[in-house]
């Protein structure tokens, strides 16, 4: 690391003179002294340390199963990140946590994937849920065996952070909202330091009345949730500036969570985020551009926002013909242009 200041020497110089006195050679030195006056330059300082990201708090969503994944670990070298998000852990259609409702656990792409990831210097935290696909939160029947589904995923893979991307009928079901609450309770419980992360829906002033009333279960309930997340996209009003709609949708679950938890502005900012989704979003009119992920990633940083993320790494690059709206954005930019930005975030 290169110091902003360099020390500066005084410059010790010395001459010999050879005086010849009756044969004899003597040999005379002079040191060239500072003036009495003189000051010292002050010491260097060095540049302050950067603060790493806590797990979980940012890291962009990665799926295997479809859209062409990248090699994360070639992500890893071409972006800086060191953090992901792995999608999506569903159920088996049983109370049993499967990839994507389908591939074993441990032992396969996943896994390895995760292997690398680690092997590299990074890490990762696991979502619960998406919107499609069986959701562990209607199959499991009770708290206490959901909180053990989840348990069984963060053993495998002794996760520092989880995210609960809670949305469709699993989000609309009041009973289920209370299950899952009930269940991270107990995961907080039984993991000392675990960060827990959930995701959901929202309109552009910020969560509709099921995000409101799950917010409202976690504090009525003790649940200390690290970060709640709005997803601000696919908001079906047609055209939208997506930035713009970002700030006040985060801004509205700001004031929610405040309000729930008896929090002032500021920390309830710092008990929040959101999950993009880069380029075009599943929505006709709504374009999350990258100077519109530039500016919330700043907005983000000057509220130290708890998690910020996006859907997905799958999707940052360009299409080329035929392309899939899994595997690309949709918008013209470079490869992983996206997930560069969110690299530099530390809250």
């Amino acid at each position: 690391m290169k110091m902003s200041k360099r020390s500066r020497r005084l410059a010790l110089t010395a001459t010999c003179a050879l005086i010849a006195t009756g044969g004899a050679a003597t040999l005379a030195a002079t040191g060239a002294q500072a003036s009495p006056t003189a000051k010292a330059a002050p010491a260097a300082k060095a540049a302050p340390a950067v603060k790493a990201a806590a797990s979980g708090q940012t890291g962009p969503y990665l799926y295997l199963g479809w859209g062409s994944p990248p090699k994360a670990t070639d992500v890893m070298s071409a972006t800086g990140t060191t953090q992901f998000t792995m999608a999506f852990i569903l159920s088996d259609g049983g109370c049993n946590p499967k990839w994507d409702g389908s591939r074993a656990l441990t032992g396969g792409t996943d896994q390895s994937t995760i292997n690398s990831i680690r092997s590299a210097g990074g890490d990762v935290t696991v979502s619960f849920g998406g919107w499609s696909g069986n959701k562990l939160g209607e199959k499991c029947s009770s708290a206490s065996a959901l909180a053990g589904a989840y348990q069984k995923v963060i053993d495998a893979y002794k996760l520092k952070s989880i995210d609960i991307d809670i949305e469709a009928s699993e989000f609309e079901n009041a009973t289920v909202r209370q299950r899952v609450i009930d269940a991270l309770k107990i995961v907080k419980q039984k993991n000392s330091g675990i960060k827990v992360y959930v995701t959901f829906g929202t309109t552009t002033s910020g969560p509709d009345s099921n995000g409101k009333d799950l917010v409202k279960r976690g504090a009525a309930s003790g649940v200390d949730v690290d970060g709640w997340a709005v997803m601000p996209f696919d908001f079906g009003q047609g055209s939208v500036d997506m930035a713009a709609a970002t700030k006040s949708a985060v801004d509205g679950l700001k004031n929610t969570v405040a309000s729930a938890y008896g929090l002032s502005s500021d920390d309830a900012y710092r008990k929040v985020g959101f999950s993009s989704m880069n380029g075009k979003t599943d929505v006709a009119g709504e374009t999350v551009t990258l100077d519109n992920f530039k500016s919330v990633v700043s907005y983000a940083k000057s509220h130290h926002l708890a998690r910020v993320s996006f859907w997905s790494l799958n999707r940052d690059r360009k299409c080329g013909s035929g392309g899939d709206a899994d595997a690309c954005s949709g918008i013209d930019q470079g490869t992983y242009d996206f997930t560069k930005v969110l690299a530099g975030y530390t809250g």
